[in-house]
């Protein structure tokens, strides 16, 4: 059925896995805000043909292309999808398939993508612009060179140049937190270090639900020396705030440049993702806490919104906020592209998006593009805008 000229509504369509819940969870949303289901592309088909083609008027969101086993193994070529290798492969191939997308109006910028998939150079986009960051050797400032991190002897010697005895140790393009290691090293100089990698006895590294503790430096140097060819990301460790005696950071959903979606994550152990063991806390409690330290839970949503603004090009992103000890101060960890999975949960209060899920507001967000005299930046056409922070 042709659509008819008096029909206004966007047109949705959506590159991703067909049968992944981010894919039905958006899908889901644009149908109960009264549009067409989205047309859905598949990564696999993406990746078979190079490419995929949309009419002008399609608005397209990219989606995460994980958890699918085919799509992971084409994009890492590793054959088992527990396998840590193959991030800077994943990286490579990703941005290709982007770039081989055609038409339609974007709410994802591919530029963007590629600063956002890549922590060292998003940690330098956003400490130029002011973001507060936690201190990393690594960022790849523009305007000096970016040490190079060939394996654990280049990690020992950072820590001891920029004395940094405890920092985290990351996959430059790495997600859900595999290959991440928190690394602390003592005054004696005995090293061990918190991951979620288990290290095989042939040497080969796998991703584990089990968060573990490596006490040998040697085992702590052959995880890095194998990470170390797809490109390290180094930050300083900072001691995070607590909830209920547990570590506690936020993860904090920007829609159209407003915090709209926020949930406190805790954990035992440093990191907190909810795939590790993490557990959300108490966010009126951690809002509680903001204030009566003195600090401003609206100056906290700020650097969140400021973070965002980096990537004035992409709708939604999620900001990894971690408020340090005492919750009176705050850094931004991360820049996620596809960090709105929270099923369940509804928007801030004041935050416009009250009552809607992460897609819901996203789609939201969408429909009042669509109104007529609105401007860009949501959604944009690629020919139009290019980005390169």
């Amino acid at each position: 059925m042709s659509r008819s000229r008096s029909d206004t509504r966007p047109r949705l369509a959506v590159v991703g896995n067909p049968e992944n819940r981010r894919v039905t969870l958006f899908a889901a949303a644009a149908t109960a805000a009264g549009l067409p289901a989205p047309r859905v592309v598949p990564w696999t088909e993406v990746l078979r043909t190079g490419g995929a083609v949309f009419a002008p008027d399609e608005t397209v969101r990219i989606d995460s292309p994980g958890e699918h086993p085919g799509v992971d193994r084409e994009l890492r070529g590793v054959h088992d999808p527990t396998r840590v290798e193959g991030s800077a492969r994943w990286y490579t191939r990703f941005l290709t398939a982007v770039r081989g997308l055609e038409g339609g109006l974007r709410l994802d910028d591919q530029d963007e993508l590629a600063v956002l998939f890549d922590k060292r150079r998003c940690h330098a986009v956003l400490d130029a612009a002011g973001v507060p960051v936690p201190f990393s050797p690594t960022s790849a400032a523009p305007t000096s060179p970016t040490p190079a991190v060939h394996g654990w002897d280049d990690v020992r010697r950072l820590m001891g140049e920029h004395r940094m005895p405890r920092l985290f140790v990351k996959l430059a393009h790495g997600s859900s937190a595999s290959g991440v290691l928190a690394v602390e090293a003592s005054p004696r100089g005995r090293v061990r270090a918190t991951t979620s990698v288990e290290l095989s006895p042939d040497g080969k590294l796998f991703n584990s639900l089990a968060v573990r503790r490596y006490e040998r430096e040697s085992d702590v140097a052959a995880i890095v020396d194998t990470l170390a060819p797809d490109g390290l990301h180094l930050e300083r460790w900072v001691p995070k705030a607590s909830q209920g005696g547990r570590a506690a950071d936020l993860r904090v959903v920007v829609v159209a440049g407003r915090a709209t979606h926020a949930v406190v994550r805790t954990s035992t152990s440093p990191m907190t993702n909810l795939h590790l063991g993490g557990a959300r806390g108490d966010l009126d409690a951690a809002r509680d806490a903001v204030e009566t330290a003195g600090a401003s839970w609206a100056e906290a949503l700020a650097v969140c919104e400021r973070a965002a603004a980096c990537f004035p090009r992409t709708l939604c992103v999620g900001v990894d906020l971690l408020p340090v000890t005492g919750w009176r101060r705050f850094v931004v960890c991360e820049v996620n592209a596809f960090g709105d999975l929270l099923p369940g949960l509804t928007g801030l209060p004041g935050s416009g998006a009250e009552g809607l899920d992460t897609y819901a507001a996203q789609v939201a967000a969408v429909l009042r593009t669509a109104a007529p005299g609105h401007q860009y930046p949501y959604p944009y056409r690629t020919e139009q805008h290019h980005v390169r922070p």
